[in-house]
């Protein structure tokens, strides 16, 4: 990969293309509920930059709230950037599961008593 520097923007290029493709993608837990909190969502920008680097995308900006997630990033347009939020949500989704407790990691509508 090359690096293009022209009137302040950040050009990349593999060997059919020159490119500067930036996304901003936004996904959320179901029904909304607030779970990404702190030990989650330390876990979560950890798992999101591992993906980012494996793909060899460029990750501008992870900004992880307690209801929804907000990822910059930039990646080849002949990779796609549907694979790339496909790996990220899917580690997302399980990782946390199986690392945190149920009430840390997932909550219920109601609660039986």
């Amino acid at each position: 990969m090359f690096l293009y520097k022209e009137l302040g923007m950040r050009y990349r290029s593999n060997r059919n293309a020159v490119f500067s493709c930036k996304y901003h993608v936004v996904w959320c837990p179901k029904y909304r509920r607030k779970v990404l909190v702190d030990p989650i969502d330390r876990r979560l920008k950890e798992i999101v930059r591992g993906v980012v680097a494996e793909k060899k995308a460029e990750l501008i900006e992870i900004e992880v709230m307690p209801d929804h997630v907000h990822l910059l990033v930039g990646c080849d347009p002949q990779f796609g950037i549907h694979q790339l939020v496909r790996l990220a949500k899917g580690r997302t989704s399980f990782s946390p599961r199986s690392e945190f407790p149920a009430p840390a990691a997932r909550t219920t509508g109601f609660v039986d008593e």
